[in-house]
């Protein structure tokens, strides 16, 4: 197969995680893109935000030998990483021999990426699976590439998956609307403001582009992070319920309880949590999902 010119430039990717179920249909590979419009406060995936690649550490494995410090450009010091004088150049996590040193985010051409996925071709067949892109936010990325990727994966008959946040202005979308067999669409709140508070954005173009999705007849779920602390009440989730009714049907609804793995993640990254988020329990959780069954959603929970 003759590749797309623009398949010689790359994506920056930060995890490709294979034999996943709970990211679209079946089993699918799912390709996690660096780089996201939002931040939001509960991320579970904090290191996916920047678009540069960035230093993970794990202080706990860290054994002080100072390999670090003698590679690093900026001469930066042992163990714990010197953030402002970080180039994100990744020396110090080749020299590290304990693995307390991790680069998040490579570049990666289309041609690798389409070579991961095919090895799992005889999955996606027999569960009806495919690739899901996913992130950080996928519809981020250049758009020239991203056609590229998504144009190799139709030559190879491979169904598609876009996981996405819906903060990306309609040309990223309508662009690779063509691709796309799938869309995993989020709506975290209802009300623009906190909206705002919670990701560092409105919801405007998020909600405006689901409508257009739906004016286009897009097969896709919304995905509603389900989180105490920003939105696990009646009214919130009511308000939520209001503003997909009035731009899509059919109304498909995954409501996804808060879970608190990415915690951890934004110490490694040199950053504060909030840790101020909780996961909601199955009474709210079956009250939030009568609230969208009362309005004619088709609601699941969980992934």
């Amino acid at each position: 197969m003759r590749l797309p010119e623009a398949s010689a430039k790359t994506l920056s990717v930060f995890n490709v995680q294979r034999y996943a179920i709970h990211d679209g249909e079946g089993i699918r590979t799912t390709i996690f893109f660096k780089g996201c419009p939002l931040r939001c406060a509960w991320c579970h995936n904090p290191e996916s935000q920047s678009f540069a690649p960035e230093l993970i550490f794990h202080e706990e494995r860290c054994t002080g030998c100072g390999r670090c410090a003698s590679v690093c450009p900026a001469k930066g010091g042992p163990a714990r990483p010197e953030r402002e004088r970080c180039s994100g150049c990744g020396a110090c996590a080749e020299a590290c021999l304990a693995g307390a040193r991790e680069l998040s985010g490579k570049p990666v051409t289309v041609e690798e990426l389409l070579a991961l996925v095919k090895r799992d071709a005889p999955f996606y067949e027999t569960s009806g699976g495919g690739v899901t892109l996913s992130g950080g936010e996928p519809l981020a990325q250049d758009s020239d590439v991203l056609e590229a990727l998504l144009t190799a994966l139709r030559e190879e008959g491979l169904s598609v998956t876009v996981d996405t946040c819906g903060h990306v202005p309609w040309r990223n979308i309508s662009r690779v609307l063509p691709y796309i067999s799938h869309f995993l669409y989020d709506v975290k709140l209802g009300d623009g403001e906190a909206h705002r508070l919670f990701t560092g954005a409105d919801n405007v173009r998020i909600l405006d582009n689901l409508a257009r999705l739906g004016r286009a007849e897009a097969s896709l779920d919304v995905c509603v992070p389900v989180v105490c602390g920003v939105n696990a009440r009646a009214g919130s989730m009511e308000a939520v319920a209001e503003v997909i009714a009035a731009r899509i049907w059919p109304r498909r609804v995954r409501l996804l309880p808060y879970h608190g793995t990415g915690g951890g993640k934004f110490a490694k990254l040199g950053r504060t949590y909030a840790d101020a988020f909780s996961a909601p329990d199955a009474g709210q959780l079956e009250e939030f999902r009568r609230i969208f069954a009362d309005k004619g959603f088709n609601v699941s929970v969980g992934g």
